[in-house]
């Protein structure tokens, strides 16, 4: 629940917050709150990317983005993400989540996103997203016609494209049997 709250105060404290590119870099001043730790205190490996999910957000409402994608219907998922840890962030350090589109492939959106304190990276993540709508996932064709084309020289990285491919599950509307 505490997350829910925190992300709807970002939804409205984030139109306050100078505007940017969808395409740039959105940097969100955080600091490290008790219900982010766990009982080694500090942040929990799994809180990291709810975190990011702030980070997201941020970048969409600043660029724009949010309001026209609201106005479609269309609701982002995640589809696949990773992560990789280097430090640990402690009960009240401040910290940002740097968030950028890094590509995109004909399924999905990519951002790098990395929490950094003192100028260090603590965690960085790649996560892959899609939009949907009630009918279905949206086309990133029809997703670029609405936010804009991205930058000619944001080519998404082969090991990313590879990444997805590789780790990707069946769509929702194929089987996907569970047997050891």
């Amino acid at each position: 629940m505490h997350l829910l709250l925190r992300t709807l105060r970002l939804l409205v404290a984030a139109r306050r917050r100078p505007q940017l590119s969808l395409w740039g870099i959105s940097s969100l001043p955080l600091r490290v709150l008790p219900t982010d730790i766990d009982i080694a205190w500090h942040v929990n490996n799994g809180m990291y990317l709810s975190l990011m999910d702030l980070g997201r957000f941020d970048l969409m409402v600043r660029s724009g983005a949010w309001d026209r994608m609201r106005a479609k219907g269309w609701s982002p998922v995640v589809s696949l993400e990773t992560i990789a840890f280097r430090r640990s962030l402690q009960l009240w350090q401040r910290y940002s989540i740097e968030t950028r589109i890094i590509g995109t492939d004909e399924k999905a959106i990519f951002f790098e996103q990395r929490m950094v304190a003192g100028g260090e990276v603590y965690a960085r993540a790649y996560i892959a997203t899609r939009l949907v709508s009630p009918s279905g996932p949206v086309p990133n064709e029809e997703i670029f016609a609405e936010i804009g084309e991205p930058p000619a020289d944001l080519v998404l990285p082969e090991f990313l494209h590879a990444w997805r491919l590789e780790n990707a599950l069946p769509g929702a509307r194929r089987p996907a049997p569970h047997a050891w």
